[in-house]
């Protein structure tokens, strides 16, 4: 079963909520297919890594799917083997262990560093900017679709459509600074070397474990204060992130170029809190008041090459109604979408 053939009312487990995000789309089938070769997904060890891995083996079963990461956590390369997915252990730092690694056709990199950035910017500078020029050069026969954020665009009017990709990089805090030069080191050695790729701008993937919807449902229902400051959000469900990662490699260009994901709406922080506010049958505590801007981005490139998300706005926050409710499990790791001055 494809995803497009249906969706549950409620998502019971964490099981199940695996199994959903990595169920393919036909689309997602039908492009991988057309690609040559296997699939290396570098810093499969995060939040999302196992969806983008976990979703390529089961749209492609017939190509290697091989998972990176240092695996600090044994269970999730378990759950990747289990699902098919080969895993190596490599610390992308280290050039001469990412030498060894298989020389796929088709690389995703999702390796970096977030949170802790205000605290370690060398390691977020090494994370974000080394491990790029080594994995760059080492894989400039590959396709590369490297992971990327909205946050290395500027503050734009939330009146507006949202900063599309051809709105220049300039953001606040050294964390998104460190992503543009992630973003100028992938762009580097592909016009070096001639290597096809994609820079994926992606703003704010949903899981019921974490998440926007997940971090203001949760302050609503343990009565806990929502800064309202940064007023306005784009999300999209995490599932349909990594089948556009994914299928981006059918599109990867010469240079490599930005292409913005998320979804379709911008959406106001403090409509949510009130939504949210109802199912739980109290009020939100809200504070701050809504700034003029934004970090917003404008999807219309992906919609033309992807069409809009399979699970829309209303379905993610029905899920995250009825997760909350139950008290499912948290991955404790708030987004700080709330954060404007760039200090993770």
């Amino acid at each position: 079963m494809s995803v497009v053939e249906g969706l549950p009312d409620r998502i019971s487990d964490y099981r199940e909520l695996d199994d959903l995000l990595c169920l393919p789309s036909e689309a997602l089938i039908r492009d991988l297919a057309s690609v040559d070769g296997d699939i290396l997904v570098l810093g499969v060890g995060g939040k999302m890594g196992l969806t983008v891995a976990g979703v390529a083996k089961a749209a492609a079963p017939h190509k290697r799917v091989i998972g990176v990461a240092r695996f600090s956590e044994p269970a999730i390369r378990d759950e990747l083997e289990r699902r098919g997915v080969e895993t190596i252990a490599c610390d992308l730092l280290n050039a001469e262990e990412v030498a060894k690694l298989p020389k796929t056709s088709n690389v995703i990199f999702m390796a970096g560093m977030k949170f802790g950035a205000a605290d370690n910017p060398s390691m977020t500078w090494a994370m974000n900017v080394l491990v790029p020029a080594i994995v760059a050069q080492e894989f400039h026969r590959s396709r590369i679709v490297a992971f990327s954020t909205g946050c290395v665009y500027p503050f734009v009017s939330v009146d507006g459509p949202g900063c599309d990709e051809g709105v220049a990089p300039n953001p606040p805090g050294e964390y998104a600074q460190s992503c543009v030069g992630r973003e100028r080191i992938f762009e580097y050695y592909s016009r070096t070397f001639g290597t096809p790729g994609r820079l994926f701008r992606l703003n704010y993937a949903i899981d019921m474990r974490y998440g926007v919807l997940h971090d203001i449902a949760r302050k609503v229902a343990l009565d806990e204060p929502i800064d309202v400051t940064m007023g306005h959000v784009n999300v999209i469900w995490q599932g349909d992130a990594a089948s556009q990662a994914l299928r981006s490699l059918r599109h990867c260009t010469t240079p490599t170029s930005p292409i913005n994901v998320s979804g379709p709406e911008i959406l106001a922080v403090r409509d949510l809190a009130e939504e949210f506010g109802r199912a739980f049958g109290r009020g939100p505590r809200l504070t701050g008041r809504e700034a003029p801007t934004a970090w917003l981005t404008n999807t219309t490139q992906a919609q033309k090459l992807f069409g809009r998300p399979l699970v829309g706005i209303e379905q993610m926050k029905a899920w995250t109604v009825d997760w909350i409710k139950r008290d499912m499990p948290s991955y404790g790791k708030p987004t700080k979408f709330e954060v404007r001055d760039g200090a993770y």
